[in-house]
C-alpha cells in the first residue's frame, strides 16, 4: 500500500478524513510515480507558499487565498523551483561530499517503508552524504522570521530568540552545550515557546511533515538492514532568510545571490534533529491511526478542531462542503467582533473558535445575552437581531474635522515575491508595481478619471524609481493627507522605498507621517478618539450593519456605502493582480496590453471606492447636523 508523505499527513488529520476521501485498495496498491508524486506535493507547496505572500492587517483580516486556481498556482512554480535550486546550491557549499537534489538529478532520492501492512513513500528535497553522516533537508519557501522571532525573557527585560545561529545553522540554544540559556530567560518560558514547534497545525507544521520523513527513512533503514541502530543521520529545514538583503547583482538578467553585506545568505537551516526525535511518538501513533482509518473506513462525523484549519491556506478539503457546512456564511457565532478569545459563561469557563460550533452555537443569536460583556458585540448583536443599523455621529463627524485637503487617497498593488528581485529587497518584500490616487482637493471634489493618477510598471524589470517619481510628482507631500483603508499597509511600503531610495527619503517620509486610515472613522481609533475628548463611547465602533458580519473589510463596506462591485471586473481582487503581474513574461504583446488596462481599471477602482465611502460618511455627518437643527 503506498501512502505518499502528503497522504500521511493529510490522512492523520482526523477520524473521518480517509473515509471522506474514499481511499481505495488499488489506490493504495499502486506505486507513486515520481511525477505523480512531484505534481501533488508542487500542489501543495505553492498553496503554501502563495499563502505566505499575504500578511494579517491589524484588523486580523487574511486575504483569502483558499480558492486559487491552477493559473495561479502555475505563476508561482518559478519561484518555488528558484527557492529549491538555491537550498541545492548552498548544501553543495556548505556540506561536502555527494549531493542530490532536483535541480541535479532526475529523481530526488527516496525512501519507504513497510508498516502494519502499508506502504509509506517519501522524496527527500536534498540529500547529502559525506564523511559517515547523512543530511535529510527539506526545502521551505517561508522564513526564518517564524522561528527566529519565537522569543522570551525576564519581566521588563530583553527579549531573546530561542534559536542562536551557528555557521547558517540555527540550533536551539537548549541543545548547545554549557549554553546560558537562564541568563536569557527561564527555562520554563524556553520550554513553553520550544513546544510551539511541536504543533503540528501550528508553527510546527513544517517539522512535522519533516518529522514523517524521518519515519519512514529510519523505518525503511532497521528493515532493510535488520537492525535497530541508525547512521549519522541529520535532519534540517531550509528557508530563506528573512535578514538577506539582496544587493542587485545580476548575470544574463538573472538575479545572482551571493552572500549580502552582512555575510547573510539567502538560504538558512535550522537544525531539527530533537524536535523531529521528539515527534516519532506522535508520528507511529498517526500511523497507527491512519491504518485503524483504512480498515474501519468510518465517515461518522467528528467534533471540529484543530486539525480543520479553518480559515487557513491549509484548511481541509472537506471543511466548507461537509464538516463545517453547517456554519452560516453571515452572522455566525465565529462573526463577533476581534473575537478570538472566545467568550465566559455564568461559570467563568471559555467558549470560542469551532468548540462553539461543537456546541450547538451557529447563529450569531445563539450566544447566550449573559455571555456578552463587550460593548461592541452588544451593538452587533443589536444591529443584527433588530434590523437596525448603528451609527456614531459625532465620532464620525470628529473624525473627519482631522483631514486636511487635499486628499491623496492612495493603493499599491504590490508583489511579494519568496526571492528578491531587486536591490534592497528581502525575501517575500511587497514590492510595488502599481499605485491608484485619486486626489480630493476640497470636500466632495474629486474627480473619477480628471483626479486620477496611475502607475503600473509596464515590464517585470525594476521600476520602483519611476514608481515614486510618479507619485511625488502628483502630489504634494508636506500639505494634505494620506488617505487608505489599512493606511498602515501603504504606509509601510512607503517606508520601505525611502529606505532602499535615500535621495527620496525626505518627501517619503513626510508622506508617510501624513498616513490617515478609513477604518478609523467606520470602525475606530481609539487614541485618536481620546485625544479629541471622546471618553464613554471612546472603544465602540463608529458604525455597524448587520451586513458588515464582523469585518470591516473593503468587500464589506463597500457594498454598504456605494452601489460599486467589483463583479463586473476582470481583475477582482489583489490575489488575482499579483498573478496578472507575475505573468507578464508569459503574455502575448496583445494579451498583455489587455491584462494592464484590466489591472488599472480594477487599482482606480480600489481609490475610488474609497472616495465614495468617505463621500457617504460625510453625508452621514450633514443629514445629522440637518436633523438635529430641525428638531431646534
Amino acid at each position: 500500500m503506498a501512502i505518499t508523505k502528503t497522504d500521511f499527513i493529510e490522512f492523520s488529520r482526523c477520524p473521518r478524513y480517509v473515509a471522506l476521501n474514499r481511499v481505495n485498495k488499488d489506490r493504495l496498491d499502486a506505486d507513486v510515480s515520481y511525477e505523480d508524486y512531484k505534481k501533488r506535493e508542487y500542489q501543495i507547496a505553492l498553496e503554501e507558499l502563495l499563502a505566505s505572500m499575504f500578511d494579517e492587517n491589524e484588523n486580523g483580516e487574511v486575504t483569502d487565498c483558499i480558492n486559487v486556481t491552477n493559473r495561479q498556482l502555475e505563476a508561482m512554480m518559478d519561484y518555488y523551483k528558484k527557492v529549491e535550486e538555491e537550498a541545492g546550491k548552498l548544501i553543495v557549499k556548505m556540506f561536502p561530499g555527494t549531493t542530490i537534489y532536483a535541480k541535479e538529478t532526475k529523481n530526488q532520492e527516496s525512501f519507504d517503508c513497510s508498516y502494519r501492512g502499508l506502504k509509506f513513500l517519501c522524496y527527500v528535497d536534498i540529500y547529502n552524504e559525506s564523511q559517515g553522516k547523512i543530511n535529510i533537508i527539506e526545502v521551505k519557501a517561508t522564513t526564518s522570521k517564524k522561528y527566529v522571532n519565537l522569543q522570551g525573557g525576564y519581566p521588563k527585560q530583553e527579549k531573546y530568540s530561542i534559536f542562536k545561529k551557528e555557521k547558517n545553522i540555527h540550533v536551539l540554544k537548549g541543545e548547545i552545550k554549557d549554553y546560558p540559556l537562564e541568563e536569557e530567560m527561564p527555562w520554563n518560558v524556553y520550554e513553553s515557546l520550544k513546544a510551539k514547534l511541536l504543533n503540528r497545525f501550528g508553527i510546527g507544521s513544517y517539522i512535522y511533515d519533516l518529522a514523517v520523513q524521518r519515519f519512514i527513512i529510519e523505518q525503511e533503514y532497521i528493515s532493510s538492514h535488520n537492525e535497530t541502530s541508525l547512521p549519522n543521520i541529520n535532519y534540517y529545514l531550509a528557508v530563506l532568510n528573512a535578514d538577506y538583503i539582496f544587493d542587485g547583482t545580476y548575470e544574463k538578467e538573472e538575479a545572482i545571490y551571493k552572500p549580502d553585506q552582512n555575510g547573510n545568505e539567502l538560504i538558512t537551516l535550522f537544525d531539527m534533529n530533537e524536535l523531529t526525535k521528539d515527534l516519532q511518538p506522535s508520528i507511529l501513533k498517526d500511523a497507527d491511526f491512519i491504518y485503524k482509518s483504512l480498515k474501519d473506513s468510518n465517515a461518522a462525523p467528528c467534533p471540529l478542531g484543530d486539525y480543520c484549519q479553518f480559515k487557513k491556506q491549509t484548511s481541509c478539503k472537506f471543511f466548507k462542503s461537509i464538516c463545517g457546512a453547517s456554519i452560516p456564511q453571515k452572522n455566525s457565532s465565529l462573526h463577533y467582533l476581534h473575537n478570538g478569545q472566545g467568550f465566559k459563561d455564568e461559570e467563568g469557563e471559555k467558549h470560542k473558535g469551532l468548540q462553539l460550533i461543537n456546541e450547538g452555537y451557529l447563529d450569531l443569536l445563539d450566544i447566550p445575552e449573559s455571555w456578552i460583556h463587550n460593548e461592541n458585540h452588544r451593538i452587533q448583536r443589536n444591529c443584527y437581531q433588530n434590523n437596525e443599523i448603528y451609527i456614531n455621529y459625532e465620532k464620525i463627524k470628529k473624525g473627519i474635522e482631522q483631514l486636511e485637503y487635499p486628499i491623496y487617497h492612495l493603493d499599491f498593488e504590490t508583489f511579494p515575491c519568496p526571492v528578491p528581485r531587486f536591490k534592497g529587497e528581502k525575501p517575500f518584500t511587497q514590492s510595488p508595481f502599481e499605485f491608484s490616487l485619486h486626489i480630493e482637493t476640497s470636500p466632495g471634489k474629486c474627480d473619477f478619471k480628471k483626479d486620477n493618477v496611475i502607475f503600473l510598471a509596464e515590464s517585470a524589470k525594476d521600476e520602483r524609481e519611476e514608481l515614486i517619481k510618479t507619485l511625488l510628482s502628483a502630489i504634494n507631500p508636506y500639505k494634505g493627507t494620506l488617505f487608505a483603508q489599512n493606511v498602515a499597509f501603504e504606509k509601510s511600503r512607503i517606508k520601505e522605498l525611502a529606505e532602499i531610495f535615500i535621495e527620496y527619503q525626505k518627501p517619503l517620509m513626510a508622506l508617510y507621517h501624513r498616513g490617515f486610515d478609513l477604518l478609523w472613522l467606520v470602525n475606530n481609533n481609539q487614541k485618536m478618539y481620546e485625544e479629541l475628548g471622546f471618553q464613554e463611547d471612546v472603544k465602540t465602533v463608529n458604525y455597524y450593519h448587520k451586513n458588515l458580519s464582523g469585518s470591516y473589510s473593503i468587500k464589506k463596506t463597500l457594498p454598504i456605502f456605494s452601489s460599486l462591485t467589483y463583479e463586473n471586473l476582470e481583475v477582482k481582487n489583489g490575489t488575482e493582480a499579483i498573478i496578472e503581474y507575475a505573468n507578464y513574461h508569459k503574455m502575448s504583446k496583445e494579451e498583455l496590453l489587455l491584462k494592464q488596462e484590466a489591472l488599472r481599471i480594477y487599482c482606480r477602482q480600489d481609490t475610488w471606492a474609497m472616495v465614495e465611502i468617505l463621500k457617504s460618511l460625510r453625508i452621514l455627518s450633514i443629514e445629522r447636523q440637518k436633523n438635529l437643527a430641525n428638531v431646534v
